[in-house]
């Protein structure tokens, strides 16, 4: 019994870092109904923010927050107001385009590392929690209250603030949202800027616990999937409780069938979600279609 809850509590842990790089690609299909392919090549950026703070600066990966956050945000607004934009009204070359931006930020950063590998170690990397005779590792700990706090912040922000409200009226109705005065591409540069932002704090809180590559984005993208299509289309609760799923299904799958069929695992749920409940399971219904139906 004791073995099963480490198992189950790793795989929490897992979903947690899961969760919070999944909750900025969901964020952004959310609200600009664009399938953001370059979504683990951010956190990849987010990861090699966190180093260069390290190296350059002498500073804690966790430390590095304070530059890495704003700097990715500004980089997704960037990336929507001169790439995705002028593409407005043509979805298809949308997603093709940020699968351009993934093969040109692999590239680059593969130009400059030369393919070494890099890590930022933290204080803190060394620090385990024993709650009740389970060891937990503190910087995964960190991770899993992180997407906890970013869940229940964007939850308050959407329902709260004017601003929020306003992405979640162009959500909803983009022409309404329009003719009611909403800056409609100003919502999908914040959104997409917000998105950048929560990758680049995905990268950075897991900088101490991976081995940084430019190809490990492509090693998050793949569960960010299936844990988006799992939760939900466009929920952030969703990306949340699909992280954890998603987590301790592979933590179990790993110790009772083998590690290497995670992958198979990850996508056999994918496929089946798509066939049950192509919404996800906290999805509204016909929210998949929305962004091929509206067009500006």
């Amino acid at each position: 019994m004791s073995g099963l809850l480490n198992i189950i509590v790793v795989g929490l842990l897992l979903g947690g870092i899961y969760g919070l790089i999944s909750m900025g690609l969901n964020l952004i299909f959310g609200v600009i109904r664009i399938v953001n392919f370059a979504h683990g090549e951010l956190v990849m950026l987010g990861m090699y923010g966190a180093y260069m703070c390290y190296f350059l600066l002498g500073m804690d990966p966790y430390a590095s927050l304070v530059i890495v956050v704003p700097a990715m945000f500004v980089f997704g607004v960037l990336i929507q107001r001169f790439v995705l934009q002028p593409l407005q009204g043509e979805p298809m070359m949308q997603i093709f385009a940020t699968f351009g931006l993934l093969l040109i930020f692999q590239n680059a950063v593969l130009a400059i590392t030369r393919g070494v590998g890099y890590t930022a170690p933290s204080a803190l990397s060394s620090i385990v929690v024993d709650v009740g005779g389970i060891k937990i590792s503190l910087v995964r700990l960190i991770a899993l209250v992180a997407v906890s706090a970013a869940a229940l912040f964007l939850s308050w922000f959407v329902k709260n603030t004017m601003l929020g409200k306003a992405v979640r009226a162009v959500t909803q109705d983009r022409r309404a949202a329009r003719l009611m005065g909403i800056h409609v591409e100003w919502a999908f540069m914040l959104t997409f800027g917000a998105g950048a932002a929560l990758a680049g704090l995905a990268g950075t809180l897991i900088a101490p616990i991976y081995t940084m590559s430019p190809q490990i984005g492509g090693n998050f993208i793949l569960a960010a999937f299936a844990v988006v299509v799992l939760g939900g289309l466009g929920s952030v609760w969703g990306a949340y409780i699909g992280g954890f799923l998603i987590g301790v299904t592979e933590a179990v799958a790993g110790y009772y069938l083998d590690p290497s069929l995670k992958t198979a695992i990850w996508f056999a749920i994918f496929i089946g979600m798509l066939i049950v409940r192509p919404s996800g399971l906290f999805g509204v219904v016909g929210a998949e279609e929305i962004g091929l139906r509206e067009q500006d």
